[in-house]
């Protein structure tokens, strides 16, 4: 097997935190929407991002963090098949159960069905235990969704404070539902409520993979989404319009998880624009 193409000097002085922006960036966030997560400002992300392309020699921070992102999941594999080589050197079945055998001082044999029992019992246990702890309710459970038994701070309903709009752009009223399938599937359902009272809805159900699916519904500047999750409290999610992309937009809960920020890149015409929204939990 060969092995993995090591890490040169340069990318190797990246921090853990440069490497964390970095791979914030591989995952559709933006400088603005790092920084709200991170905690930092955004001239403090800018700085970390400058510091990595000058150790790397690389202009662009996306391209770096492409070339970090392909090295991290080159080396992944590399692990997997050493960890499948070792496998095959593992000693044959029966020195196994040799070692296992109690010393002959130690009193009568055991048969093998009761040794087993003895480990099975004590796992069992252990699983019950760790099964009834995941039941047990959350001091934050009204502010979360369970789905499969995991909590999902993005799932419920969410309202769009309109208020912060600039009064022009205000519709009336703007509605977001996410729920999750218990194989882990997003269904989105949005509803626009204009200023003369008309409607627009747009709904689709898609993985967790970003591959694009189609959405269903009346807003005709959209026709496909796709959606990804990189962290729990984080979804990205891409709009696309007869292939082309029409923007990206980043939801992120608010530690209270009743808040929930939208950053939305548009995209178009070589240009891209920049905007946050505010939405608040209803249910």
């Amino acid at each position: 097997m060969t092995a993995p193409t090591r890490l040169s000097g340069s990318l190797e002085d990246l921090t853990d935190k440069e490497r964390e922006i970095l791979q914030l960036l591989t995952t559709g966030h933006t400088v603005k929407s790092i920084a709200a997560r991170l905690g930092r400002s955004e001239a403090s992300i800018n700085e970390r991002l400058r510091d990595a392309r000058r150790k790397t020699g690389v202009g662009s921070s996306r391209e770096l963090a492409r070339l970090v992102e392909a090295h991290r999941a080159t080396c992944e594999k590399a692990d997997t098949q050493e960890n499948r080589d070792r496998k095959i050197d593992l000693p044959a079945p029966h020195d196994q159960e040799d070692e296992l055998a109690p010393p002959a001082s130690a009193g009568p044999p055991r048969s093998k069905g009761r040794f087993l029992m003895l480990i099975a019992i004590p796992l069992a246990a252990s699983l019950m235990i760790m099964v009834a702890g995941s039941m047990s309710p959350s001091s934050d459970a009204p502010a979360t969704h369970e789905t499969g038994g995991a909590q999902i701070p993005l799932a419920g309903s969410w309202l769009l404070d309109v208020a912060r709009l600039p009064a022009g752009e205000r519709p009336r009223r703007v509605t977001m539902n996410f729920s999750v399938s218990l194989d882990g599937k997003w269904s989105t359902l949005v509803e626009i409520v204009n200023p003369d009272g008309s409607t627009r809805q747009a709904n689709s159900t898609a993985a967790l993979d970003g591959v694009p699916v189609p959405v269903s519904g009346n807003m005709d500047f959209i026709d496909t989404v796709a959606l990804r999750r990189p962290s729990p409290d984080t979804l990205v999610m891409t709009l696309g319009k007869d292939g082309n992309p029409v923007s990206t937009r980043v939801y992120t809960v608010a530690k209270d998880k009743r808040s929930m920020t939208e950053t939305i890149v548009w995209s178009g015409n070589g240009m891209q624009k920049q905007e946050t929204t505010y939405f608040n939990r209803i249910g």
